[in-house]
């Protein structure tokens, strides 16, 4: 709690404890959430205060083993074969030895988190695996089970020292138990209402206090609505540092209506919530504000 503390993560006690088994035990960390809860963030943070190397994989739909692993230089291994002509080399065997080594190899971030780093092993973060392929996730099995990685022209590269790995997940579909099981895993939630103060607190500190408050309060009783997207932190803080913005000391209803696309992202929840419904939850905020002092 303290190392993520130096790096202004507000955590829970259930998250130190895992992140603390995981770097002990040397596992991947499991993150799973809705967006905007700070699973990305705690990568970061772990990198920051340990001074590792931070090494992101952004997962998406296609992603392939030429752009996560590694890949050939064929345009350096097409030079290298010309030259090799012009000198009269013609022997194959040898000139395939050559131009399949690891000077032709372009490294992607798995393979460079493989590899050895002066300041210690580097945080491994793989993101949003959820948006990538079934078959890229099951290409992940070994890398995260025996940190290494195989190469048919060159055989097996495995790691001196693991990488601390985070996978993070958004589930927008559901990850094989197969990973899971290689990882301890964790379910990051919305914040309570003390610990997202607390966050807005080191995040965003010129904002008034009544205006933190009350900021807190509406966002705390917009995720009890029906929405199509919940706001995470990230969003709580956006809507903290564009309100200091715009000079505000606290909420008013004109304001919670001219900034509500910095809190939600989609245009239903946005009409759903103008006008009488955000109006309705300021006053409840308020009125209980103002009861407890």
């Amino acid at each position: 709690m303290a190392l993520l503390a130096a790096g202004d993560y507000v955590a829970d006690r259930s998250l130190a404890t895992t992140l603390f088994l995981s770097l002990r035990m040397g596992r991947p960390l499991f993150l799973e959430g809705e967006a905007g809860v700070g699973k990305t963030e705690i990568a970061k943070v772990l990198a920051a205060t340990l001074g590792r190397r931070l090494v992101r994989l952004q997962c998406y739909e296609g992603l392939d083993i030429a752009s996560a692993v590694y890949e050939w230089n064929y345009a350096r291994q097409m030079i290298e074969i010309r030259l090799a002509e012009a000198e009269g080399l013609h022997d194959r065997e040898r000139l395939s030895r050559d131009i399949f080594s690891e000077r032709f190899l372009i490294e992607r971030p798995l393979l460079q988190a493989l590899k050895p780093d002066p300041a210690g092993a580097p945080v491994l973060l793989i993101d949003e695996l959820d948006r990538s392929d079934e078959p890229f996730e099951a290409y992940l099995l070994e890398a995260l089970s025996d940190f290494q990685i195989t190469i048919p022209e060159i055989g097996t590269i495995k790691a001196e020292v693991p990488p601390i790995v985070i996978v993070t997940s958004n589930r927008t579909r559901e990850i094989h138990d197969a990973l899971k099981r290689r990882c301890l895993y964790y379910w990051v939630d919305y914040p309570d209402a003390a610990r997202e103060m607390k966050i807005l607190t080191l995040k965003v500190p010129q904002a008034p206090e009544r205006l933190s408050r009350e900021i807190v309060g509406f966002v705390q009783a917009l995720r009890t609505v029906e929405l199509f997207k919940l706001p995470g932190i990230a969003e709580t803080i956006d809507w903290a540092q564009a309100l200091v913005q715009l000079d505000a000391l606290a909420l008013d209803p004109a304001r919670v209506n001219d900034t509500l696309g910095v809190l939600l992202k989609y245009q239903d929840d946005i009409a759903k919530m103008q006008g009488s419904e955000a109006a309705g939850i300021l006053r409840t905020v308020q009125a209980e504000l103002a009861a407890t002092g």
